[in-house]
């Protein structure tokens, strides 16, 4: 290698360290961090005043809910017992029109 090229060569890693230490851009993405996410949370939030709210809800009592929760819940452990209605799927038409 040449004079010239170690020189070319010195004078071009200079410029690019030099450059690094100029051009910072994480102070300007720290202050930011994490303000897409506030964003995002505050437009799906429909009613951010609901944690004091202190009216009971209307509707279903606890021991209704309860119940109904659990058989939703038991209804994906074990299958249908025979004699409900249910239809089997080889029993239907698919696509007939009737006409």
């Amino acid at each position: 290698m040449n004079t010239s090229t170690a020189g070319i060569m010195a004078i071009a890693g200079i410029l690019t360290l030099g450059g690094c230490g100029s051009i910072s851009t994480t102070p300007e993405v720290d202050a930011r961090f994490g303000e897409s996410l506030s964003i995002i949370k505050a437009q799906q939030t429909i009613n951010p005043d609901a944690a004091r709210n202190t009216d009971p809800v209307a509707g279903i009592d606890g021991k209704a809910a309860k119940g109904a929760y659990d058989n939703y819940r038991d209804s994906f452990r074990q299958p249908p017992a025979e004699g409900m209605n249910v239809m089997p799927v080889e029993n239907m038409a698919a696509g007939s029109g009737g006409g």
